[in-house]
């Protein structure tokens, strides 16, 4: 058993809570621009001292609408401004937010605001409306809805005019760091969601620690585009952070226009999981070499990571300085100014970076911290910060947080982060909490610095029929790697061998088949089977292979029709792979390997 503890250097104050900053920005620097909205043409600031306006006009509504002290409001909407606002209205009324992500089907409706005991919910669209309303029948304790579209603000401000503001200030004052702030529901890879109750002492200390060791991303000259849901736990404590420390966020849910946005709003950092890196990666990869200028991209990628890796070991050699400002010229400070041109630093989260990626975009000039934790650790509870960084691995405790590798490798963490428990599930709570310390389920290991490595998920260890243990996670890393891979799930437990299925990027796949003389209109269904393109993929899988023993390398792999999406129930809203789904959907894929 292997023990890593970075002391504390944050202390939250007992009577403190989340919404505090909101009041606190809005008394000290009211004109201090806190966000920025889509608007005609570009974005509108808003000011503290607007938002915290808006918020209490909000929060007043909410009281008027019988909304008490810890009363659970649900919040069902995709990524916008209107989400924060409501987000620190209900903890300025003293209650408790409960998001839903805006995908969740009828089902996973109905059980979070049964479970959690939503007295009220706030949705975005008819179409959520909706969906809540065929399943209100099943929820008396259900008493309001309000739709964001149909000016959900405007009639709570309209609602609350005549309340004293001295009643929200009365409520805010009663919460305690230790009361409860939300429930978050677990996306769910396996099973029915479990509520995760997240305290505000859970959000500040997250969010104070962190932002603390990233003092370049989190100040008041800082920006950031929240693109990632809400909903999630990485994304609400950024949220939070931003909002701590005075940073100027926007909001955007419209992944596809994700370019244009960041070329206007023009962010300083950004925060994303590991798809959307190797998407922009795999993205600018094609568009070099369909405008033939791949040659110069390639070796401007071996030059990066070649920087990169030479700035771990502490000199950079002057031959490696000089291409690396010839690339500079060429490629670097292209990409970066297709990210607005003034992003530096980036936050990914969610899953296993990985080091080529890592390394590759430090030396294009954006470096990203890369860090580890669940819902119920409040998100991080391990990150690489400045001046502690080490690519390839997802950084220390945070401060005031431990790190504990058990016998079997699985990592334990215990701190003020770690959340209280599972709402309404006491069995689940005991299982997951030992002591303070909480069971994560992920497999890994400490370096000598105290760096933490994730290596795999205890559920997802593959076991071959030889003994051989696998984790998936190495394999499918250096798959996805690949520009025309968008894809894949390692498979083989209780096998004779690693097999894999793979999936084609739609976006790559069009220029694949030009180059490759194939029929336009052809689908990846009826090439799945073509040699070309089992040849490209082959390339993709014997690279991946070099990175584990002739043991754990993928033997035989079958190409899908169609990519796993979120609409399609494979992936969670964050890109994680739902592997008891693929399984059971492509089964006979997966025989057929053995077959």
């Amino acid at each position: 058993m292997r023990e890593f503890t970075v002391p504390a250097t944050i202390t939250v104050p007992d009577n403190a809570t989340a919404s505090d900053a909101v009041y606190d920005h809005a008394r000290d620097k009211p004109d201090q621009v806190s966000f920025s909205r889509p608007a005609a043409g570009g974005w509108q600031d808003v000011t503290a001292a607007q938002f915290a306006t808006e918020v209490r006009a909000v929060a007043r509504g909410l009281i008027q609408a019988g909304v008490r002290s810890g009363d659970r409001v649900a919040l069902m909407s995709k990524t916008r401004y209107e989400w924060t606002l409501f987000d620190y209205a209900i903890w300025s009324a003293g209650g408790v937010g409960v998001p839903i992500y805006e995908t969740s089907s009828a089902e996973q409706v109905q059980w979070i605001l049964s479970d959690s005991g939503a007295v009220a919910a706030v949705v975005e669209t008819a179409e959520h409306e909706a969906v809540v309303d065929s399943v209100r029948p099943d929820l008396p304790g259900l008493r309001k809805v309000w739709r964001i579209e149909s000016d959900a603000v405007g009639t709570l401000t309209g609602l609350g005019r005549d309340l004293d503001d001295e009643e929200v200030d009365r409520r805010r004052a009663a919460v305690t760091a230790d009361d409860l702030a939300t429930i978050i529901y677990t996306s769910g890879t396996t099973g029915r969601p479990k509520g995760c109750e997240l305290t505000h002492r859970n959000l500040l200390f997250d969010t104070m620690t962190s932002a603390d060791g990233l003092r370049a991303m989190f100040n008041e000259a800082g920006a950031t585009l929240l693109f990632l849901p809400l909903a999630h736990v990485f994304g609400r404590v950024v949220q939070c952070g931003a909002m701590l420390h005075g940073t100027r966020l926007g909001h955007t849910a419209d992944v596809k226009n994700l370019l244009p946005d960041l070329a206007v709003f023009r962010p300083t950092f950004l925060l994303s999981v590991p798809r959307v890196f190797e998407k922009v990666y795999n993205g600018a990869k094609l568009k070099a070499h369909a405008e033939g200028h791949g040659k110069i991209f390639d070796a401007a990628e071996l030059t990066a990571v070649a920087y990169s890796e030479a700035l771990d070991r502490g000199r950079v050699p002057v031959t490696l300085k000089a291409r690396h400002a010839v690339f500079e010229r060429l490629v670097y400070g292209k990409l970066r100014a297709a990210l607005g041109g003034q992003c530096r630093s980036a936050i990914s989260g969610g899953a296993p970076l990985g080091a080529r990626l890592g390394h590759f975009f430090r030396g294009v000039g954006i470096t990203v911290y890369e860090g580890y934790g669940l819902t119920e650790t409040t998100a991080g509870a391990c990150l690489n910060l400045e001046g502690a960084l080490k690519v390839g691995t997802v950084g220390r405790p945070l401060p005031g947080v431990s790190v504990r590798i058990a016998d079997d490798g699985e990592i334990l963490l215990r701190g003020d982060n770690v959340f209280r428990g599972y709402w309404h599930n006491e069995t689940a709570s005991t299982e997951a909490l030992d002591g303070g310390w909480f069971h994560t389920g992920d497999i890994g290991e400490i370096d000598s610095d105290g760096f933490l490595k994730i290596t795999g998920r205890k559920k997802e260890l593959i076991v071959t029929a030889a003994g051989k243990n696998v984790a998936p996670a190495v394999l499918e890393d250096r798959l996805r790697a690949h520009p025309l891979i968008s894809q894949c799930m390692v498979v083989g437990d209780q096998q004779p061998f690693i097999g894999c299925l793979v999936t084609i990027d739609p976006e790559a796949f069009p220029a694949w088949k030009q180059a490759h003389g194939k029929a336009a209109d052809a689908t990846v269904g009826d090439l799945r089977d073509d040699a070309d393109l089992r040849a490209e993929v082959q390339l993709a899988v014997d690279e991946a292979n070099q990175a584990v023993s002739r043991a754990e390398a993928i033997r035989k792999f079958r190409i899908l029709p169609k990519d796993f999406t979120e609409e399609g129930g494979e992936l969670t809203p964050t890109l994680k792979l739902k592997r008891s789904i693929v399984s059971k959907e492509y089964a006979d894929e997966v025989a057929a390997i053995y077959a």
